[in-house]
């Protein structure tokens, strides 16, 4: 059977989806071989979220074709979903696949590959990449949510799950509702199913992740409401075998005094949340078609921060924004500095074609972007810093998953329900067990070392 590589290029969801395709292509006999070397097959799931991911998805299938000239060249997600006209006529790249047909991979490439055998077979030249036109549709016209189970991933202990797919926030900066479509959700019966089986494999821990998670369970038209997602959490800690419970990144309007009092209640959901916020003041918030300002957004950190103890509350942030001035740079900061964040993604603001932002006045120089960016990786580290030592001589639980040389010495690494990460040096393999300790003292700028 032939041999088949994978390249993954951008989020969470990619990353699943990634692993479904591997899965399925596994049990169907193909060989999975890594991505560095020759292969009969290439595939590369890629993104589109910038012009610099489009560049990168580009690169990685011509690097494809380099590595194996006679291969077949498979691209898959985003890039292709939002520019398949050039897709299609790079030459580079053989098939095709966007969004919502991922699990339709198999019979597409067995369509391809009988034809391209037939064809090689009469002397004549195979080009039809498109298939009669069956791999990208109009995914902003879909109510579909596409179906995908796994029972294993590339992480040993932590599975991400994907229980949502599309956007209807439309950010001004951002293509992803162009590339993923509307709001769409998977039934609570299958993420059960799925989370199920996995603990039958051995995971302790389940991430439950989306393009917009707060949006779970929203029907069309509607706005998003937190009981869906609520009750899928409470669900989830009805599992047995299952440690902790994640989620990925949250919408701050769904933080509500309901919402948080009902995943206190579950004590196995982690108290670690991402909200991502983008920027710390008002003018460039509305710009941005955010749907909050600051105000709200730290009401929402205070209503987390009144039920869990010292949780670790995790954003995103862009700087350079078209029109941003100094001051509502400084406004950023402040904000920043006035939350207290564990970890702050800085992204340096990118232009996407096809987005709003793209064409706005006051495009900032890189330079400048630069600059803020430094000042606010630097804020990121002291205060990253600042909430782990909080947690020095505390007890805490922490899963193990790998192992690890930590200044020289062999190591056990881990994450304690904060995210923080943890060492604990022995040269036994504790993969998958928690483990009740300490954390004695930082081992380097984000390790702490733990003693049970």
């Amino acid at each position: 059977m032939k041999s088949v590589a994978f390249h993954n290029l951008g989020c969470k969801v990619n990353g699943y989806e990634m692993d479904f395709m591997q899965q399925k292509l596994q049990e169907k006999g193909y060989s999975i071989v890594p991505f560095g070397g020759k292969a009969d097959i290439y595939i590369v799931n890629t993104c589109t979220v910038t012009n610099i991911a489009d560049r990168k998805s580009r690169q990685m299938l011509h690097r494809a074709r380099k590595m194996n000239p006679d291969a077949v060249v498979v691209a898959v997600g985003c890039y292709v979903q939002t520019g398949s006209e050039k897709a299609l006529m790079d030459a580079g790249i053989d098939l095709a696949i966007g969004n919502n047909k991922k699990k339709d991979l198999i019979p597409i490439l067995e369509e391809y590959l009988a034809k391209k055998e037939e064809a090689e077979n009469s002397a004549s030249a195979y080009e039809d990449k498109t298939l009669g036109g069956k791999t990208i549709i109009d995914i902003n016209h879909t109510d579909e949510y596409e179906s995908m189970q796994i029972t294993h991933t590339a992480e040993h202990t932590r599975a991400f799950i994907k229980i949502q797919d599309g956007c209807n926030q439309f950010c001004s900066y951002c293509i992803i509702p162009y590339a993923r479509g509307r709001n769409r959700s998977r039934s609570m019966a299958e993420v059960l199913k799925e989370i199920n089986s996995l603990v039958e494999n051995g995971y302790r821990e389940v991430v439950l992740t989306g393009i917009h998670l707060s949006s779970y369970g929203v029907e069309k038209g509607n706005d998003f409401t937190s009981g869906k997602l609520l009750q899928l959490i409470q669900e989830v800690q009805k599992i047995q075998g299952i440690d902790r419970i994640r989620l990925g990144s949250l919408e701050p309007r769904i933080i509500s005094e309901e919402f948080v009092k009902g995943i206190a209640k579950c004590s196995r959901l982690c108290p670690h949340f991402h909200l991502s916020l983008q920027s710390g003041c008002d003018s460039v918030l509305k710009r941005m078609n955010r749907k909050y300002l600051t105000e709200e957004y730290y009401e929402k950190v205070c209503i987390l921060r009144k039920y869990f103890d010292h949780p670790a509350i995790t954003t995103d942030v862009i700087v350079g924004f078209p029109g941003e001035t100094e001051e509502e740079f400084e406004a950023t900061k402040e904000f920043l500095q006035k939350t207290g964040f564990y970890e702050m993604h800085i992204f340096k603001y990118s232009r996407r074609k096809g987005t709003p932002a793209a064409v706005m006045e006051d495009q900032i120089p890189e330079d400048i972007k630069t600059l803020r960016s430094n000042e606010l990786l630097q804020l990121e580290k002291e205060m990253s810093g600042k909430y782990r030592e909080a947690f020095l001589h505390k007890t805490v639980e922490v899963l193990f998953e790998e192992k690890k040389v930590v200044n020289g010495k062999n190591c056990q690494i881990g994450y304690t329900k904060e995210y923080i990460r943890a060492a604990f040096e022995t040269d036994e393999n504790l993969s998958g067990q928690v483990i009740s300790g300490k954390l004695t003292q930082l081992a380097d700028s984000d390790i702490l070392l733990f003693t049970p």
